[in-house]
Protein backbone atom coordinates (compact mmCIF):
# COMPACT_ATOMS: atom_id res chain seq x y z
CA UNK A 1 0.00 0.00 0.00
CA UNK A 2 1.38 3.41 -0.91
CA UNK A 3 1.60 6.13 2.26
CA UNK A 4 -0.47 8.60 2.36
CA UNK A 5 2.39 11.10 1.13
CA UNK A 6 3.31 8.19 -1.67
CA UNK A 7 6.41 7.04 -2.41
CA UNK A 8 10.22 7.87 -1.58
CA UNK A 9 12.99 5.82 -2.65
CA UNK A 10 16.59 6.09 -0.40
CA UNK A 11 19.56 4.59 -1.30
CA UNK A 12 21.80 3.00 1.33
CA UNK A 13 19.18 2.09 3.37
CA UNK A 14 21.41 0.23 5.87
CA UNK A 15 23.52 3.93 6.28
CA UNK A 16 23.37 5.71 9.38
CA UNK A 17 22.07 8.90 8.01
CA UNK A 18 19.68 6.17 5.50
CA UNK A 19 18.30 4.25 7.98
CA UNK A 20 17.39 7.19 10.12
CA UNK A 21 15.65 9.14 7.27
CA UNK A 22 13.50 5.90 6.72
CA UNK A 23 12.09 5.48 9.98
CA UNK A 24 11.20 9.56 9.68
CA UNK A 25 9.33 9.25 6.34
CA UNK A 26 7.58 6.33 7.38
CA UNK A 27 6.45 8.43 10.72
CA UNK A 28 5.52 10.89 8.03
CA UNK A 29 3.22 9.16 6.00
CA UNK A 30 5.24 8.13 3.53
CA UNK A 31 5.82 4.55 1.76
CA UNK A 32 9.37 3.95 1.54
CA UNK A 33 11.61 2.00 -1.04
CA UNK A 34 15.23 1.26 -0.38
CA UNK A 35 18.27 -0.31 -1.54
CA UNK A 36 20.98 -1.76 0.68
CA UNK A 37 24.99 -0.86 0.82
CA UNK A 38 26.96 -3.31 -0.29
CA UNK A 39 29.43 -4.47 2.33
CA UNK A 40 32.53 -2.94 0.43
CA UNK A 41 31.88 0.64 -0.50
CA UNK A 42 33.38 2.84 -3.28
CA UNK A 43 32.15 6.49 -3.08
CA UNK A 44 31.99 6.79 -7.22
CA UNK A 45 29.87 9.76 -9.16
CA UNK A 46 29.13 7.23 -11.52
CA UNK A 47 27.18 5.50 -9.47
CA UNK A 48 25.26 8.52 -8.37
CA UNK A 49 24.98 9.36 -11.69
CA UNK A 50 23.41 5.87 -12.56
CA UNK A 51 20.45 6.77 -9.92
CA UNK A 52 20.29 9.90 -11.60
CA UNK A 53 19.78 8.75 -15.54
CA UNK A 54 17.28 5.77 -13.89
CA UNK A 55 14.94 8.46 -11.77
CA UNK A 56 15.15 10.44 -15.65
CA UNK A 57 14.40 7.57 -17.27
CA UNK A 58 11.44 6.47 -14.96
CA UNK A 59 9.70 9.96 -16.04
CA UNK A 60 7.80 9.31 -12.29
CA UNK A 61 10.41 11.42 -10.17
CA UNK A 62 9.80 15.16 -9.17
CA UNK A 63 12.66 15.70 -7.53
CA UNK A 64 16.25 13.97 -6.01
CA UNK A 65 17.97 15.10 -2.65
CA UNK A 66 20.98 14.11 -2.86
CA UNK A 67 23.42 13.60 0.19
CA UNK A 68 26.79 15.06 0.62
CA UNK A 69 29.22 16.67 3.08
CA UNK A 70 30.34 19.57 4.41
CA UNK A 71 33.66 18.40 3.11
CA UNK A 72 32.26 19.81 -0.15
CA UNK A 73 32.50 23.38 0.86
CA UNK A 74 35.25 23.17 3.26
CA UNK A 75 38.56 22.92 1.44
CA UNK A 76 38.53 26.27 -0.52
CA UNK A 77 42.17 27.89 0.10
CA UNK A 78 40.31 31.18 1.50
CA UNK A 79 40.53 32.42 4.36
CA UNK A 80 37.48 33.10 5.75
CA UNK A 81 35.49 32.58 8.61
CA UNK A 82 32.22 30.57 7.33
CA UNK A 83 31.80 29.35 4.22
CA UNK A 84 28.04 28.92 2.46
CA UNK A 85 27.17 27.60 -0.68
CA UNK A 86 28.79 29.41 -3.37
CA UNK A 87 31.78 27.80 -1.68
CA UNK A 88 33.38 24.28 -3.74
CA UNK A 89 36.35 22.39 -2.50
CA UNK A 90 39.65 23.06 -4.06
CA UNK A 91 40.63 18.79 -4.48
CA UNK A 92 44.54 20.08 -5.26
CA UNK A 93 44.22 21.24 -1.55
CA UNK A 94 42.91 17.82 -0.32
CA UNK A 95 45.31 15.83 -2.37
CA UNK A 96 47.87 17.93 -0.79
CA UNK A 97 46.67 17.95 2.82
CA UNK A 98 44.98 15.18 3.93
CA UNK A 99 45.62 10.98 4.74
CA UNK A 100 44.96 8.99 2.04
CA UNK A 101 41.09 7.81 3.21
CA UNK A 102 39.97 10.99 3.96
CA UNK A 103 41.00 12.40 1.08
CA UNK A 104 39.24 9.52 -1.29
CA UNK A 105 35.62 10.74 0.52
CA UNK A 106 36.36 14.13 0.58
CA UNK A 107 37.15 14.39 -3.26
CA UNK A 108 34.16 11.46 -4.55
CA UNK A 109 31.99 13.73 -2.66
CA UNK A 110 33.00 17.01 -4.23
CA UNK A 111 32.97 15.55 -7.17
CA UNK A 112 29.80 13.49 -7.10
CA UNK A 113 28.07 16.61 -5.60
CA UNK A 114 28.97 18.63 -8.33
CA UNK A 115 28.12 15.78 -11.49
CA UNK A 116 24.49 15.50 -9.80
CA UNK A 117 23.82 19.08 -9.80
CA UNK A 118 25.18 19.23 -13.67
CA UNK A 119 23.29 16.44 -14.44
CA UNK A 120 20.46 17.95 -13.16
CA UNK A 121 20.82 21.34 -14.90
CA UNK A 122 21.32 19.75 -18.23
CA UNK A 123 18.86 17.44 -18.02
CA UNK A 124 16.07 19.58 -16.59
CA UNK A 125 16.01 16.77 -13.20
CA UNK A 126 15.21 18.37 -10.30
CA UNK A 127 18.31 18.17 -7.92
CA UNK A 128 18.42 19.37 -4.31
CA UNK A 129 21.64 18.45 -2.36
CA UNK A 130 21.89 18.80 1.30
CA UNK A 131 25.38 19.42 3.09
CA UNK A 132 25.38 18.27 6.71
CA UNK A 133 28.90 18.23 9.01
CA UNK A 134 29.38 15.65 11.39
CA UNK A 135 26.07 13.73 11.91
CA UNK A 136 25.92 13.09 15.33
CA UNK A 137 23.16 11.58 17.95
CA UNK A 138 21.05 7.96 18.13
CA UNK A 139 21.49 5.46 15.16
CA UNK A 140 19.36 2.40 14.04
CA UNK A 141 22.21 1.14 11.47
CA UNK A 142 23.96 -2.04 12.17
CA UNK A 143 27.04 -0.78 12.72
CA UNK A 144 28.82 1.53 14.91
CA UNK A 145 28.90 5.05 12.52
CA UNK A 146 32.20 6.66 12.12
CA UNK A 147 30.88 10.59 12.51
CA UNK A 148 29.43 9.05 15.88
CA UNK A 149 32.35 7.56 17.05
CA UNK A 150 34.54 10.46 15.75
CA UNK A 151 32.07 12.85 18.23
CA UNK A 152 32.42 10.54 20.93
CA UNK A 153 36.49 10.51 20.52
CA UNK A 154 36.67 11.89 23.64
CA UNK A 155 34.45 9.50 25.72
CA UNK A 156 36.86 6.44 23.88
CA UNK A 157 40.17 7.66 24.54
CA UNK A 158 40.59 7.46 20.93
CA UNK A 159 43.76 10.50 20.88
CA UNK A 160 44.60 10.02 17.48
CA UNK A 161 41.36 11.64 16.51
CA UNK A 162 41.12 14.87 18.95
CA UNK A 163 42.71 17.07 16.33
CA UNK A 164 39.73 16.48 13.87
CA UNK A 165 37.40 18.12 17.10
CA UNK A 166 39.20 21.82 17.22
CA UNK A 167 36.33 23.33 16.17
CA UNK A 168 33.39 20.36 15.63
CA UNK A 169 30.70 21.82 13.27
CA UNK A 170 28.18 19.01 14.14
CA UNK A 171 24.04 18.08 13.28
CA UNK A 172 21.59 15.99 14.74
CA UNK A 173 21.18 13.02 12.93
CA UNK A 174 17.08 13.82 13.24
CA UNK A 175 17.10 17.08 12.70
CA UNK A 176 19.41 15.89 8.85
CA UNK A 177 16.89 13.62 8.24
CA UNK A 178 14.17 16.35 9.13
CA UNK A 179 15.90 18.38 6.53
CA UNK A 180 16.03 16.02 3.79
CA UNK A 181 12.44 15.52 4.24
CA UNK A 182 11.66 19.58 4.50
CA UNK A 183 13.49 20.01 1.32
CA UNK A 184 11.85 17.21 -0.13
CA UNK A 185 8.21 18.72 0.01
CA UNK A 186 9.44 22.50 0.13
CA UNK A 187 8.64 23.72 -3.86
CA UNK A 188 11.01 26.68 -3.98
CA UNK A 189 14.21 24.36 -2.97
CA UNK A 190 16.82 24.52 -5.35
CA UNK A 191 20.67 24.07 -5.58
CA UNK A 192 22.59 23.70 -2.46
CA UNK A 193 21.68 23.68 1.28
CA UNK A 194 24.30 23.33 4.15
CA UNK A 195 23.00 21.90 7.22
CA UNK A 196 24.47 22.60 10.32
CA UNK A 197 23.60 23.36 13.80
CA UNK A 198 26.20 23.98 16.16
CA UNK A 199 29.92 24.20 16.70
CA UNK A 200 32.23 24.11 19.22
CA UNK A 201 35.51 23.51 20.52
CA UNK A 202 37.08 20.63 21.68
CA UNK A 203 38.13 22.35 25.09
CA UNK A 204 34.48 23.22 25.24
CA UNK A 205 33.43 19.74 24.37
CA UNK A 206 35.80 18.37 26.93
CA UNK A 207 34.27 20.69 29.86
CA UNK A 208 30.50 19.95 28.50
CA UNK A 209 31.35 16.07 28.08
CA UNK A 210 33.12 15.92 31.60
CA UNK A 211 30.07 17.74 33.70
CA UNK A 212 27.26 15.83 31.84
CA UNK A 213 28.62 12.34 32.05
CA UNK A 214 31.02 12.43 34.99
CA UNK A 215 31.28 8.16 34.76
CA UNK A 216 33.67 8.81 31.48
CA UNK A 217 37.31 9.85 32.27
CA UNK A 218 37.07 12.74 29.81
CA UNK A 219 40.12 14.55 29.39
CA UNK A 220 40.51 18.30 31.06
CA UNK A 221 39.99 21.02 28.51
CA UNK A 222 43.83 22.48 29.84
CA UNK A 223 45.22 18.97 29.02
CA UNK A 224 43.62 19.48 25.50
CA UNK A 225 45.65 23.30 24.96
CA UNK A 226 48.37 21.72 22.54
CA UNK A 227 46.10 19.58 20.51
CA UNK A 228 47.27 21.18 16.75
CA UNK A 229 45.41 19.96 13.59
CA UNK A 230 43.48 21.91 10.76
CA UNK A 231 41.02 24.51 11.55
CA UNK A 232 37.53 23.98 10.14
CA UNK A 233 35.81 27.19 9.15
CA UNK A 234 32.01 27.64 9.98
CA UNK A 235 29.29 26.51 7.75
CA UNK A 236 26.14 29.02 7.71
CA UNK A 237 22.75 27.12 7.13
CA UNK A 238 21.58 30.36 6.53
CA UNK A 239 20.02 29.47 3.44
CA UNK A 240 18.41 26.57 5.21
CA UNK A 241 17.31 28.50 7.78
CA UNK A 242 15.92 31.35 5.48
CA UNK A 243 13.04 28.53 3.90
CA UNK A 244 11.40 28.36 7.52
CA UNK A 245 13.32 25.35 8.59
CA UNK A 246 14.27 25.41 12.28
CA UNK A 247 16.82 22.65 14.14
CA UNK A 248 15.03 20.83 17.33
CA UNK A 249 18.08 20.09 18.85
CA UNK A 250 21.52 21.27 19.91
CA UNK A 251 24.74 19.84 21.29
CA UNK A 252 23.10 17.95 24.26
CA UNK A 253 20.53 16.15 22.22
CA UNK A 254 23.35 14.66 20.30
CA UNK A 255 25.43 13.61 22.78
CA UNK A 256 22.29 12.15 24.97
CA UNK A 257 21.06 10.09 21.82
CA UNK A 258 24.50 8.97 21.13
CA UNK A 259 25.87 7.82 24.43
CA UNK A 260 22.73 6.02 25.33
CA UNK A 261 22.87 4.60 22.05
CA UNK A 262 26.23 3.32 22.47
CA UNK A 263 25.70 1.87 25.86
CA UNK A 264 22.22 0.08 24.43
CA UNK A 265 24.80 -1.69 22.10
CA UNK A 266 27.84 -2.36 24.25
CA UNK A 267 30.36 0.05 22.66
CA UNK A 268 30.23 2.03 25.83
Amino acid sequence: MEGDKGAVCVTGGTGFVASWLIKSLLQEGYAVRTTVRADSVVFLKSGALGILKACLKSKTVKRVVYTSSASTVMFNGQDVEVVDESFWTDVDIIRENLSPFMRSYMISKTLTERAALEFGTQHGLDVVTVIPSLVVGPFICPKFPGSVRLSLALVLGNQSEYSLLLNALMVLVDDLARAHIFLLEYPDAKGRYNCSSDTISLEKLSEFLGGKYPEFPIPSPESLGEIKGMKWPGVSSKKLLDTGFEFNCGVEEMFDGAIQCCKERGYL
